[in-house]
Formats: C-alpha cells, structure tokens, sequence
C-alpha cells in the first residue's frame, strides 16, 4: 500500500509542480500558446491510446489509470510546451536546439525515472524511439503555431480594415 501511495504522490506533482511556474509566463504569453499546447496534448493522448493497444508503452498512473497518462500530459509536457514556446518561438534553430536537448531528458533520465517509480513502462518502444517521435511532434507543433499566428494576424488585418 505504501508504494501506491508514493505513486499517487509522485503522479500528483508531476501534474502540480510545472503549474506552479504558469503565473510566472504572463496572462499574454499563456494565451497565445495555449492553442499549440493543447493541440500536441490532444495528439498525444490519441498516439496513447494507439501505443497502449500495440503495446509500445504501458501506463501505471493510479491518478490516470486507463490508456492516457494525464499526469504527464497535462503537468510536465504541457507546461514545457507554453515555457518552450515563450521563450523560442521565432527562432527555430534554437527552438529545435532546445526541444532536441529537453526531448532528450524527457526519453531518457526521466522516462527511466517514471518506470523506476512504476507509473510507466516503455514495452515494444525503445526510448530512442520515443526521443525521435517526440523531436518530430516539436517540428510538426512549430508549424502548427506558425499558422496559427498567421490566421490571428490575418484577422488582425481584416477586422483593422472594416
């Protein structure tokens, strides 16, 4: 019963502790990324589902218990995307660089640390596999921001002319 506790605690500040840094982004920098964030959390819960059916991975998370671990998705991996996205966007190279260096940490140390605790397990997915998906989602997620921008300004520029 103790290890379900100490994974019931360790799940609940994975989801807190990112939050905590939120206020700190600034009301106008969380908005405008929030789209972004919520559309690769949105994607990624689907690719859960389909990893969980192939057996690529397995959740363990007593907070999250089914197919999506939204410990994870809605704590650490999406408050790193606002933060990334603060303090990147406009720059790719750098953006892509930081992606490259914190994907990393993600596939590696840390997803060996959640399948330490018990709350994860990669099956038929070897973490540099999960490190490449998740270097391409920051590629696909970057152009997914640049038309978001794009569709603002240009409502911007229509409603600026009426």
């Amino acid at each position: 019963m103790a290890h379900y506790s100490k994974k019931k605690t360790f799940s609940l500040a994975m989801i807190i502790i990112p939050w905590l840094t939120v206020p700190f982004m600034g009301k106008k920098s969380f908005l405008r990324f929030l789209p972004v964030a919520s559309f690769i959390n949105l994607f990624l819960s689907l690719l859960s589902l389909k990893a969980n059916k192939r057996k690529w991975w397995m959740n363990k998370n007593p907070l999250s218990p089914g197919s999506v671990d939204f410990s994870y998705i809605l704590g650490p991996y999406y408050v790193a995307t606002l933060w990334i996205f603060k303090l990147t966007y406009g720059n790719f190279p750098k953006y892509l660089l930081t992606n490259m260096i914190l994907d990393f940490i993600n596939a590696f140390p840390f997803a060996s640390i959640w399948e330490k605790v018990g709350i994860f397990k990669f099956q038929k997915m070897k973490h540099l596999t999960w490190y490449f998906v998740c270097v391409f989602l920051a590629v696909l997620i970057y152009g997914y921001q640049y038309l978001v921008e794009q569709a603002i300004r240009q409502t911007n520029n229509s409603q600026s002319k009426l």
